[in-house]
């Protein structure tokens, strides 16, 4: 199950409409279903509780109001990139092969 503090793309009738953070999960007096505290990142920031089964928190299609929602996790994306084939990186050569970082010059 999703986790106190994953980020999760909320879908409203099948498109993306927002981000948000998974603040609390608590067990709901009714059996089988929690209530899921959410940061939603937008301006300005608003915590909501959404009393969801298990298999909707993690993705599964459920409906608020008569309109189709879903929660996707968004994956963590590491800051240092990867590249299965460095030679694809344009000017380096040899064995160093790590990026560069460019300053931006302010115009006058």
């Amino acid at each position: 199950m999703n986790s106190e503090g994953d980020l999760v793309l909320i879908y409203y009738q099948d498109k993306p409409a927002g981000y948000a953070r998974i603040e609390a999960i608590e067990p709901d007096i009714k059996k089988d279903w929690y209530q899921i505290t959410l940061l939603l990142l937008s301006i300005p920031a608003q915590t909501v509780t959404w009393i969801l089964r298990e298999e909707y928190v993690n993705g599964a299609v459920f409906t608020m109001g008569g309109q189709e929602m879903r929660l996707e996790k968004v994956e963590k994306v590491t800051a240092s990139a990867e590249l299965e084939d460095p030679e694809t990186i344009p000017g380096q050569k040899g064995k160093d092969r790590s990026l560069k970082v460019i300053p931006l010059k302010k115009r006058s």
